[in-house]
């Protein structure tokens, strides 16, 4: 007997139609016009009266290959073929040679910030954005290969407003070492601005440093290109500890602007201590996403806060030779102070293990000859952590009485008669005293105490952990890699091509979350861009050949996929395709 499948399926003949895997393009087109860049990159672009096709499609063509599927620069012309992208921008896929991608990369090299702030601009003046709150955060961007056009790059400050052709590109060199990029490993750092509301965050202004350079030198050059090419109004500017210097905050002050920095915590340790007994705390309205469901819900997990606490100070530039007032705000978690006093119990025993340890090896003899290798494993032991202050250590050379007086240890292989002990002290006081600052951090705010509380300043700064999200997407959905250009110039295009993709990425959830009505579920105003280009992932378009050429034809949206579509106020593949392609004749 047949099962229902078998009643409802029949096996037909071979067709003669093909199908593309149009998928995301269904989204990623219309919003690529939404916006205009083709014409925007057209327009910093002259086009050459003999080259077939203008840079504004190649390279919105590239953004969309990026945005649809991370792929080397090798592979686009096949994903053009397979998913209709050479239909859309009206580039035949055999068209998209290497040399031809390559000119378009250096065109726009030569005018990269002013295409991407042209863009950001328009963006922000299309969706109501008023670029008063930019938070700043910057990422390492690793390359493997060797580089030999990768010059050093002038970073000092009178270069600082240089952009475009006069800039060279940033640095393919050694940088400092990271958890997912070992020392001596050679990379750029890329710097995003960012402006985040209640409808998430939405990256709106890049730049690259060399790879040897720091925070400082980041956010000094990308303040300097915000206000050259954006030219913002009174805003303000939020960053992480790596940021910090008062000259930062001079410089925003000079344009009549704010800062709202973390800052180190030996900047502010002393004021910390001297002012404590008085200070005075408060709880933060802040919560994390996670502690309201805690709230929300019947949770046996712990309930975290903040307190904050503010005193008012003033920062020297020794440099400048000036002064500025500030607000420090003193932040406790909760949270922090719990796993910090883990970490750094775990840390203290595994130091004292590894103590025990050597001072096992040294008793029995095994080091006689080798005492350098002694220190080379304490200061292992040791590590560069905090912790290391704890204990002090010596290896002392055994007197010949002593020698005879300490028999061998026959219990540890390789053991002869000891020369020298291992004599270690743990400073149980030291601990106690760094227990007392567990879970404290600063932040300096120069926004004044009449416009934004304390508790205000601090959920505004919160927010940066959006901003690392936005970085975490650069670095994984978009994936600057892979990437095989050998031309540093060609590098440095890609990636401010791909700092446009992740602005549309981020548009993208911030349409739908913008036209996504008050009472539904708040799943649906926390839906991401992923979510959107995935529900799009088996959606294809019906390719049938004919005398007449290529007859393209869409298919069946699902109602979920035109759900989306009618939120985004987007068109219809079948209306993006009569767009872009002419009738079939009678």
């Amino acid at each position: 007997m047949l099962n229902n499948m078998e009643k409802l399926a029949w096996y037909g003949k071979q067709t003669e139609f093909e199908t593309a895997a149009f998928g995301a393009l269904a989204l990623i087109e219309p919003l690529i016009q939404k916006v205009d860049l083709v014409s925007i990159i057209n327009q910093h672009l002259p086009v050459d009266t003999q080259a077939e096709f203008d840079h504004g499609s190649i390279l919105s063509l590239l953004v969309a290959a990026r945005l649809y599927s991370p792929l080397a620069l090798r592979n686009v012309p096949q994903w053009a073929s397979q998913s209709g992208g050479d239909v859309l921008f009206g580039i035949p896929a055999d068209k998209l040679n290497d040399d031809r991608l390559g000119r378009s990369l250096d065109a726009f090299f030569k005018q990269r910030h002013s295409i991407l702030a042209s863009l950001a601009l328009n963006i922000a003046s299309k969706f109501d954005i008023p670029l008063d709150r930019l938070h700043y955060d910057p990422t390492h961007i690793a390359f493997a290969g060797v580089y030999a056009e990768a010059d050093a790059r002038d970073d000092s400050s009178e270069c600082d407003c240089l952009s475009d052709t006069d800039l060279n590109p940033a640095h393919i060199t050694k940088g400092k070492g990271t958890d997912d990029a070992p020392r001596g490993t050679r990379m750029i750092h890329a710097g995003l601005t960012t402006y985040v509301d209640e409808l998430g965050p939405l990256p709106i202004f890049g730049h690259t440093i060399s790879g040897n350079q720091n925070g400082h030198t980041g956010i000094r050059q990308q303040l300097a290109l915000v206000l050259k090419h954006l030219r913002p109004q009174k805003f303000t500017m939020l960053s992480d500890r790596g940021t910090f210097s008062v000259g930062h905050l001079l410089r925003l002050q000079d344009v009549e602007s704010h800062a709202i920095c973390s800052v180190p915590w030996g900047d502010v340790k002393e004021l910390f201590v001297e002012k404590f007994s008085s200070m005075k705390w408060n709880r933060a309205s802040f919560l994390s996403i996670e502690q309201q469901r805690r709230r929300d819900e019947i949770s046996s997990l712990p309930l975290e806060h903040y307190e904050l606490s503010v005193l008012a100070h003033d920062f020297h530039d020794s440099e400048s030779k000036r002064s500025i007032s500030t607000r420090v705000i003193f932040v406790f978690s909760t949270a922090d102070k719990k796993v910090l006093e883990q970490q750094r119990s775990k840390r203290i025993e595994r130091i004292k293990t590894e103590f025990k340890q050597i001072e096992r090896s040294v008793a029995a003899g095994r080091y006689n000859n080798k005492l350098p290798a002694v220190k080379t494993r304490v200061e292992r032991a040791m590590g560069d952590g905090i912790a290391n202050r704890y204990f002090t250590w010596d290896l002392q050379v055994l007197s010949e009485e002593e020698r005879q007086r300490t028999p061998r240890d026959p219990s540890m292989t390789g053991s002869r008669a000891p020369t020298h002990r291992l004599v270690w002290l743990f400073d149980e006081s030291l601990v106690a005293e760094d227990e007392k600052q567990d879970g404290y951090s600063a932040i300096v705010s120069t926004v004044p105490e009449s416009t934004q509380s304390a508790d205000a300043v601090f959920t505004m700064f919160r927010e940066q952990n959006l901003v690392e999200h936005v970085n975490r997407q650069f670095k994984g959905p978009i994936a600057v890699r892979p990437v095989y250009l050998h031309s540093p110039h060609r590098v440095e295009a890609l990636v401010f091509l791909l700092m446009i993709a992740l602005m549309l990425y981020f548009l993208l959830q911030r349409i739908y979350r913008q036209n996504t009505p008050d009472d539904e579920p708040l799943t649906e105003h926390r839906t991401t861009a992923a979510t959107l280009l995935k529900a799009f992932q088996g959606y294809a378009i019906i390719i049938q050949k004919s005398n007449v050429g290529r007859v393209i034809s869409p298919s069946r949206l699902t109602p979920n996929q035109r759900d989306i579509l009618n939120r985004l106020k987007f068109p219809t593949p079948a209306q993006t395709l009569s767009r872009r392609l002419s009738k079939l004749p009678d």
